[in-house]
C-alpha cells in the first residue's frame, strides 16, 4: 500500500470544497460513527464547505463542561500511552518519537517547562476525531 500517496490524497479530499459530495461524505461519517451534531455550535451539516472544517468544528457553549479535577484534557478518549518526558523526547503515537518542542508548536521556552514532566497520549475513535497528547508540568508519576 502506498501509504504516503494515500495520506496525500486523503488530505486533499479533506480540504476540498466539493459541495454536495462533501456534504454526503460528512453525512455518511456522522451516521457511521454516530457523531452527535447537537453538540456542534453549528449543527447544519451542509454549512461545512470541507471535511476539515467539519472535523474541527467548534462545540456549542456548555456542550462539554470542564470537570472539577486536577487534570483535564480537551478531548474525549482513552489513554493509549503515558510516561515520563525524557529530556525533550516523548514516545508518541504510531511508534514515532516527537520532541516536546514540536508538540508545543516549536516554542522551546514553553517546551522547557515540561522537562521531567509526564505525558499521556489519548486515542480518539473516528467518532471522537483524532489523537491528542497532553503534557503535564512537573513529575506526576505514571
Amino acid at each position: 500500500m502506498p501509504k504516503q500517496l494515500l495520506t496525500v490524497l486523503a488530505g486533499k479530499f479533506a480540504s476540498a470544497r466539493l459541495g454536495g459530495l462533501t456534504t454526503a461524505a460528512i453525512r455518511r461519517f456522522i451516521a457511521r460513527y454516530k457523531v452527535d451534531m447537537a453538540e456542534a455550535a453549528n449543527p447544519d451539516i451542509a454549512s461545512y464547505p470541507s471535511f476539515n472544517e467539519f472535523f474541527t468544528r467548534p462545540l456549542r457553549e456548555g456542550a462539554r463542561p470542564l470537570a472539577d479535577a486536577e487534570f483535564i484534557c480537551p478531548v474525549d478518549g482513552a489513554i493509549s500511552q503515558f510516561g515520563s518526558v525524557e529530556r525533550d523526547s516523548i514516545f508518541q503515537a504510531k511508534g514515532h518519537s516527537y520532541t516536546t518542542t514540536a508538540l508545543v508548536g516549536g516554542d522551546a521556552e514553553l517546551a522547557a517547562q515540561f522537562v521531567d514532566g509526564s505525558f499521556a497520549t489519548l486515542y480518539l475513535s473516528p467518532r471522537d476525531i483524532t489523537v491528542s497528547t497532553c503534557l503535564v508540568l512537573g513529575a506526576c508519576g505514571a
